[in-house]
């Protein structure tokens, strides 16, 4: 299975695309969308779009995993974030792809075995994991990667409830 990591911002998206092969996981992708701050809000939600839908077309994931935003101090900043967020879900949705999102709570704990694990942590996880000689950066692209690689984690186990759930 193949799954497209998004940590979604208006400035810079950080997109990881990870599959699990041979009983491991695998980096197939991972980077970040970097929008223009001299383009105005339509211009840099279009760029992301289309950014998006030429790593979902290069990559061929089968689902998108987005974290979950909560809501910060700074309006402003909530607002860009959850409107690139918005874009990113849209344009996984428009290309038939299964989207679920994560709290950071819900990734830290897929990745580290504890919910309260510091940022460190999770990247070093994130590198063991993923067999990397050196953490993801920028730290967006190392939060997606954690993102996808929760998804893997957590799908997997949802699928096999559901048909212990299905079998009673």
């Amino acid at each position: 299975m193949r799954v497209l990591g998004v940590d979604p911002g208006y400035a810079t998206t950080g997109y990881a695309v990870i599959e699990r092969a041979r009983g491991g996981l695998a980096p197939v992708a991972i980077g970040t969308i970097r929008t223009s701050g001299t383009d105005g809000r339509p211009e840099r939600l279009a760029f992301l779009r289309s950014e998006l839908l030429q790593v979902i077309a290069e990559h061929a994931p089968a689902a998108v995993a987005l974290e979950r935003l909560f809501f910060t101090v700074n309006a402003r900043t909530a607002m860009a974030v959850g409107q690139a967020s918005g874009v990113a879900m849209a344009t996984a949705g428009e290309a038939g792809l299964e989207v679920t999102e994560y709290t950071p709570t819900e990734v830290k704990q897929s990745v580290t075995g504890t919910g309260t694990a510091p940022k460190h942590q999770v990247q070093a996880m994130i590198a063991a994991l993923l067999h990397l000689a050196e953490i993801p950066k920028p730290p967006d692209a190392a939060d997606a990667c954690a993102l996808a690689i929760c998804h893997l984690n957590r799908s997997g186990l949802s699928k096999a409830l559901a048909r212990a759930g299905g079998a009673r």
